[in-house]
């Protein structure tokens, strides 16, 4: 078994902080005592809590692309499409302090649309363009620019979500499950060639 490094450790406490109880849980001083070091040791690692609370929002989207990536390998081109949609469900509703912080909070360092997505700046995004960019080369969806599709897919998914969140849906989880599934087939049926 590898024995983890400092900053690893102090990666691994503060993500169970934040994905607990948020970012406000995230303080150098509960990181360190998970930790077992100084609060001051922290800043050999990480210049600041900004830094930090950076750190794990680039983790949490390079973990949600790197699901994306996984459950996209269908050979069908609209399935891979909807395929995309369960993980990030899944990711909303396992860790919602991480998701907002990720997707759903104003930060200064978080990526906008269009120029930081155009540029390949987003690993999610990438993971949506690439699919979409691939069904509109196979025919399965009419050419449009695959940016603004990926985005009206994803502004879809997210916009559910917030809402099933915030109680405005009556659904249990399995029946607003359903109701995802059933609206991003509807959606992308619109788009199709």
């Amino acid at each position: 078994m590898t024995r983890l490094t400092t900053a690893e450790k102090i990666l691994r406490a503060a993500h169970r902080l934040f994905d607990g109880e948020g970012a406000e849980a995230v303080t150098m001083r509960r990181v360190a005592d998970a930790v077992g070091i100084t609060p001051m040791a922290i800043y050999r690692h990480f210049p600041n809590r900004d830094a930090l609370l950076k750190r794990l929002s680039d983790d949490s989207f390079n973990a949600v692309a790197h699901e994306w990536k996984a459950r996209s390998r269908s050979r069908d081109l609209i399935k891979r499409l909807i395929a995309i949609a369960e993980p990030y469900l899944d990711y909303a509703l396992a860790h919602p302090h991480l998701f907002d912080h990720a997707f759903s909070v104003r930060r200064d360092d978080a990526r906008r649309y269009p120029e930081d997505f155009r540029a390949g700046l987003s690993p999610t995004f990438n993971v949506v363009v690439d699919a979409v960019n691939d069904a509109m080369a196979g025919g399965a969806l009419k050419h449009d620019d695959p940016h603004d599709v990926a985005m009206a897919i994803w502004a879809q998914q997210h916009g559910l979500i917030a809402l099933y969140r915030a109680g405005r849906f009556s659904y249990d989880e399995k029946q607003f499950r359903a109701f995802y599934q059933q609206s991003l087939e509807k959606l992308i049926h619109g788009l199709k060639a």
